[in-house]
Parts: structure tokens; sequence; C-alpha cells
């Protein structure tokens, strides 16, 4: 009956609507959700890489409780003592003089302010992003992003932005010997499309911290500095779109801070409150909005700063903290790392492993020195035969994760143990033996 009533009377998200049996999720707890029937499923994608702290901890619904009970929602321009005390706690685990904070309702939309925001500033209109990035679902954010879930909107897509080649290395378009070479040749590319579109004309540079869902394509040592300094040397603006790659998802508060760099404005959603309750953000360096103080700041949202939103978030980073959920990640993403080295030599057609902290992906080939993908990016249901077969196996063991194209996401919960990780890759690893079958 539940499944029933969710067909008829629900719209699915990117997918074809008939013909699907989701899974039935009944309870949550830690690493594990539970289907109605009691199958225990091991969650190592952290659903949508949001559920960073794991599932069903009580101190975030004792919080949700709490606000509820004093006010649940008021004007935004009114004030509540939930999102005067968030705000400075962002302020204080953010990078520079990422001061103030405007709350959107999730990460899409912080994305969308960010770009109007820098477009208000600078007076200019152009947005740089990569190709291979993720920014969103709405309009602009769709646009920015490169993901090709975006090409059936392109016709209506947002003008002005303006894409470039990722630095990445693996499949690196340059042909670079070193990661310190492909930075070079990345930043220089970046550059030299600049110098073509007008540096003039151009806002904001537009990055991931760390890449997520486009195949976590991780930046050469020196990249995110090289992009600061040409922004610096044309008077861009940097936006660092932390949606996936914050709060402790790396191994750090954020990805950008692998990276040494303050951007000057930064977005934020998903492990912001783990995903219990929707909310989004960006933060903005002071100097930039000093400039609203005698005009006014013309965005706005009917939920910016709801109070049940901000109480759960602050709770949520409280998790964070006592817990040490951010030193694990770190000691975590290690630990995986080790592990995959020896998964790769068992498994022909593990051709690259690519992670930060617990934002990972194993990347599959049919030969590791063509580096032909089991299927290609963007890949036709009829090029996804092996890797629906992969995806299938990983379903049937007990462990959920994306398998997209020919890539497998490791983004588990930061609670995760030595143990959780051994029986996550031990599935993985059976799954990833039907693909060696088709290596060649």
């Amino acid at each position: 009956e539940i499944l029933a009533t969710n067909l008829k009377h629900s719209i699915f998200s990117w997918t074809k609507q008939s013909g699907l049996n989701p899974l039935n999720i009944e309870r949550a707890k830690g690493v594990y959700i539970y289907e109605r029937g009691g199958k225990k499923i091991l969650d190592f994608s952290s659903q949508l890489m949001n559920v960073n702290i794991g599932h069903g901890h009580p101190k975030v619904t004792e919080a949700v409780m709490r606000q509820m009970n004093e006010v649940s929602y008021v004007h935004p321009g009114m004030i509540t003592e939930a999102r005067g005390l968030l705000g400075k706690k962002l302020s204080e685990i953010s990078p520079g003089s990422l001061n103030r904070a405007f709350f959107t309702n999730g990460g899409a939309d912080a994305i969308e302010h960010a770009i109007k925001l820098a477009r208000m500033v600078t007076g200019r209109h152009k947005i740089i992003s990569l190709y291979q990035s993720y920014h969103g679902a709405t309009y602009g954010a769709l646009t920015a992003g490169g993901d090709p879930r975006g090409l059936p909107h392109d016709s209506q897509g947002v003008p002005n932005i303006v894409h470039v080649e990722n630095p990445y290395f693996y499949r690196d378009p340059w042909h670079s010997k070193t990661l310190e070479e492909c930075a070079e040749n990345a930043a220089a590319h970046m550059e030299r499309i600049i110098k073509y579109e007008g540096p003039q004309y151009v806002a904001a540079i537009l990055m991931e911290g760390e890449s997520g869902s486009s195949g976590c394509i991780k930046y050469p040592p020196g990249y995110w500095k090289k992009v600061k300094a040409i922004a610096d040397k044309y008077g861009i603006l940097t936006i660092c779109d932390e949606v996936m790659s914050g709060f402790g998802r790396t191994g750090k508060w954020f990805g950008i801070d692998h990276h040494g760099v303050t951007p000057d404005i930064m977005c934020m959603a998903k492990g912001i409150t783990s995903g219990y309750i929707p909310l989004g953000g960006m933060m903005v360096k002071e100097e930039i909005i000093k400039q609203f103080d005698d005009k006014p700041l013309p965005i706005g949202l009917t939920y910016s700063a709801h109070a049940v939103a901000c109480a759960a978030a602050k709770a949520v980073i409280e998790v964070y903290e006592e817990e040490n959920l951010i030193e694990n990640a770190a000691k975590m993403g290690a630990y995986l790392d080790a592990s995959m080295v020896k998964m790769r030599e068992k498994h022909p057609s593990i051709g690259d492993f690519r992670n930060t902290g617990l934002l990972g992906v194993i990347e599959l080939v049919k030969n590791r020195e063509t580096k032909e993908p089991m299927a290609p990016w963007n890949a036709a249901p009829s090029e996804m035969e092996t890797m629906n077969k992969v995806a299938a196996k990983l379903t049937e063991l007990g462990l959920f994760t994306f398998v997209r194209w020919n890539w497998i996401f490791t983004a588990p919960p930061l609670c995760i143990t030595k143990e959780q990780i051994d029986e996550g890759l031990n599935i993985i690893s059976q799954a990833i033996s039907i693909a060696d079958q088709q290596y060649k």
C-alpha cells in the first residue's frame, strides 16, 4: 500500500516514472537504513552525501522539538536566538573574513543568490565554472554546473555562463606528466578563456571546494591558489560551492580548507543540518556585505533563517565537535585509501580511486592502458548494462551508494568505523567482480 501510494501520488527525480521499485525505508540509525520488512542496508553515500553525522541522532531531534515549542517560524526580517547563534558559529568555522551568513532553503538557491550577489557587487555579468561540476537543479545553478542532466534545459538556461576544462589528471586533456603540471595547464587554460571573454565582464569564478558528484575530480596541489590569483588579478570574485564538500566531508570543516584559500563567497547546505531539515546558505566576506550598509540588498526568501532549521544546524555542528567527526572523517578516509590500494591489486577493472576524507569515487575501466571507461560519460541506457549489474549486486548484498556511469561513490557518514568500511568494501568488491569479467 505504501509503495502504491508513493508511485501513484508523487514524482521521482532524475528517472523515468514507470516501472520503479524504490527502497521502502521504515527507519534509520547510524550508518544503516532499514527497509520495511527488516532488511538492513549499509548507507555508503550518506544518502545524497548529506547525512554526515549519521541517521537518527537524538540531539538534533531534541533541538528541533525545543525550538518548535518556542517558535517555529517568523518573518525573516525578525530575529531568533537560533539564527544569531548559528550565524556566529558559522563565522567561527569559516575561513578568513567570511563573517556574514544569508540563509536559504538549500544548496541550489544558495548558488543562485551567490551569482546574483557577485553580479550586483561587480557590475559584471559573466560567470566562469567547470564543465564537470554540479551546482544544483534550479535554472541558474543547473546552467552553472556542467552536468549533462542540464542539457534538456539548455534552451532556457541562464545566459552568460562560461565553462572551462577540469584539472582531471586521470583524463587530462593536456596530457600533463605530473599533478603540478596539470594544475599549471588547467589554470592557464582558464586564464586564456577569461581573456577571450573579456575579464572586465567576468563577475565570478564558481568552483566546488572539492569536486563531488561529477566524479570527485581531485584538484591538483596549487590549483585553487592559481585560480584565486587569476581572479584577484582581474578583479573577479570567487564563489566556493561547499554544498557537498562542506561540514567535515573531506576531513576538514570545508573542502577549500585543503587549499589555503579564502573565497569571497562560500555556499553551503547538505551537511549543515546533516539532511535532517532543509537548510542552505552563503557566507560572505564582511567587506562585500558592507557595500549594502546604506542601500537595500535586493535578495530574500520566505523561509530564510527558518528558526527550526537554524536550531537543527546548530545542534548538528555541536555533534561534529563533540564526537570528533571531522577528525574521524580524516582518519577513516586514510583507512579507506589504504584499503583501496589492496582492492585495486585484486580488481583489474579499477582504473582510478580518488578520495578526500570521505568523499571518494572508484572509476571502473575496460582496460587500464587505454582507460576506456566501463560506461562512458553521460552513457545511454544501452551502454550501462555492466554497471547496472554492478549496481544491482550492491543493492542485493545490502549496500546503498551511487553508481553513476563508470563510477561507484564512497561517501559514508562521518561516524563510520573501520569494521563498517570493511563491510562496505567487501560488498563493493563482490560487485566489481562483475565488471572484471568485461576487462579486456
